[in-house]
Formats: structure tokens, sequence, C-alpha cells
């Protein structure tokens, strides 16, 4: 990630504020309010402003005055109370705003979260900047035989250098192109005086996807949460997940309380359905139970042995 001088300028002027205030705060993530987490190549990650704790959840809980109860085990008997019974308005009362660099086809895929405020660099008015992601080595996978949306093997060898300069070298091209129908160029000289290039909002649509937007994110903690559960999960696309999981250290300093609730029954539990809890009643008495005689789908079924653990009875 590399930040203009204007950026770190302004970032060390926010983090310099001594401002006062009558609202909680959450002193971890003070610590790091307006900090630049960096993400991929050129992406980043900055909480930028919120509102409300974990007290603030107990207090809409309980629509009562103060801070909550005194006892912090109180407060977070509550929220896992809350968290583990699917109860969802407490915790809108909490709100995160970040600012956030990501490429242009991650930023399409996140924007399909439409429970957020979002306010998007504007590349008709402005010269998108010369940054492309280009994936490590490690991350150029084929695709996943029985999954449409997923990844197979690792590419190696000559098929991996050769994705990497396809996608190094359209970058750089259709960039180029770019900067050529635009009426300034990327260092801001103007082409020709007396002509003006191609108007910016048409210049733009030669841009590769891989080209880097930003935007400001602002959303409240149920749907954040919401959000995290999904992009966070092992089979997320990386590119957006390594996103999530710098949001979910985010999360930790911001209300840690609700964090580890957060951690317990939503990232690290296992839903299962009527028919899927009728097969686990079954195997905890010793009774046989398989595929066809559970009236669980192929799919369901070996998803649930997964999750059990009884790698012997994936069919």
């Amino acid at each position: 990630m590399a930040l203009t001088e204007q950026q770190k300028i302004e970032i060390k002027e926010q983090q310099s504020q001594q401002n006062t205030t009558k609202r909680v705060t959450s002193p971890e993530l003070e610590k790091i309010l307006y900090e630049a987490i960096p993400i991929l190549d050129h992406g980043f990650i900055r909480v930028v402003d919120y509102m409300g704790d974990d007290s603030s959840i107990v207090q809409a809980a309980r629509v009562s005055y103060g801070k909550g109860t005194k006892k912090v085990s109180t407060d977070e008997g509550l929220i896992r109370y809350l968290l583990r019974h699917w109860h969802s308005t407490p915790f809108e009362m909490c709100e995160i705003k970040y600012h956030i660099k990501l490429p242009i086809f991650i930023a399409r895929q996140w924007i399909r979260h439409r429970t957020a405020n979002v306010n998007e660099y504007s590349a008709r008015y402005s010269i998108l900047d010369k940054e492309f992601y280009i994936p490590a080595p490690d991350k150029l996978a084929a695709q996943a035989v029985n999954n449409r949306q997923g990844r197979g093997d690792i590419l190696e060898g000559d098929q991996a250098k050769e994705v990497l300069d396809i996608l190094k070298e359209d970058s750089q091209r259709t960039y180029e192109n770019y900067e050529k129908m635009l009426n300034e160029r990327y260092d801001g000289s103007v082409i020709d005086e007396n002509k003006s290039g191609l108007a910016r909002e048409l210049a733009r649509m030669n841009l590769t996807l891989n080209s880097y937007t930003q935007w400001y994110w602002k959303t409240d903690l149920l749907n954040l949460m919401n959000f995290l559960f999904l992009r966070a999960d092992i089979h997320a696309q990386y590119e957006i997940r390594v996103y999530a999981d710098a949001m979910i250290e985010t999360l930790k300093k911001w209300v840690p309380i609700t964090h580890s609730a957060f951690l317990d029954y939503r990232v690290g539990a296992a839903h299962v359905s009527a028919k899927g809890l009728k097969v686990i009643k079954s195997l905890l008495n010793g009774e046989k139970v398989n595929l066809e005689s559970s009236g669980l789908s192929k799919r369901e079924w070996n998803e649930l042995m997964e999750v059990l653990e009884k790698k012997d009875l994936i069919s």
C-alpha cells in the first residue's frame, strides 16, 4: 500500500485532533482511528468515525438511562443472549464508518450488501490512480470443477507466469489509452491547449476491473456482522475475505463483548436444519443413519458430516 504525501498529512492531522465528548468511546478503537490498515497490494481500510459501544447495545435493549449496568459481566450476559437468540434492533444502535480502497471488481461484489450508506470516488470528476490489483502467484487458481464460483488448483510455472503477464500488460495498456483519451495526462500536463480530450465519464469505461477505487462505507453493527459473517467465511472470495478479516479486528477493538459473542454464535457456530437435528439425535442414540434414510440431499448430508467431523460417512 502506498499512501500519497497528501494522504499521510491528512491522516496525521486527523489523528492529532483533541476533541472532548460526553458520548461513549471505545479506547482501543480510538488508538487506530483514521489509521490506514494495508490490504492486498494497494488497498486499505480506515475507521474514520463510529457511534456507540457495547454499553449502547445494553442500554437500547433495556431502553434505560445511562451506560448500561455497572457490572460488565451482566452486560456481557445480555449481549450474548441477544445475539444467541437473534435479536437485532439493539445492535442497530451502533454505527461505524470506514474509508476503503479496493479493486473495482471487489467493490461490485461488495455493493451487493445494500444495507450501508456508500459514497464512492467519482471517475466522472477525477482521474483514477495508476494502481491495479495483481494477485500474488499463490492466489492464482483454476476454476473449481464442482463450484461455479470458486477456485481450484493453484496455477504453476509457465501457466502462472503467462496469466500474470496478461494481467500486468492489459492493465498498463488500458491505463495508457485512458490517459490518451483524457484532457489531462497522468502527470497533469495538457495534451493540447486548443483541444479537449474525451470526457472523463467516457474515458473511464476503458479501464480494467482490477483498477482501484475508494469509498466511504457506513453501516450499523448488525449489518456489519451480517457482512462479516458472509465475507470472512472460508468459502468467500479471497480478495474480499482479507478486507473482512481486517474489519473483524476493528470490530474487536470497537465492541469486544459483541465481537466475542459474534465469533461464538455466528462465525464458529453450525446452523442445523430440522432434518439435520434429527440425524444428530439418531447418531447420539447410537442408531444407524445414512444419506438415504436421513431425508437430506447429498450436499446437505455431506455438509452436516463435515461439521460433525464424520468423514467416514461422507458420500
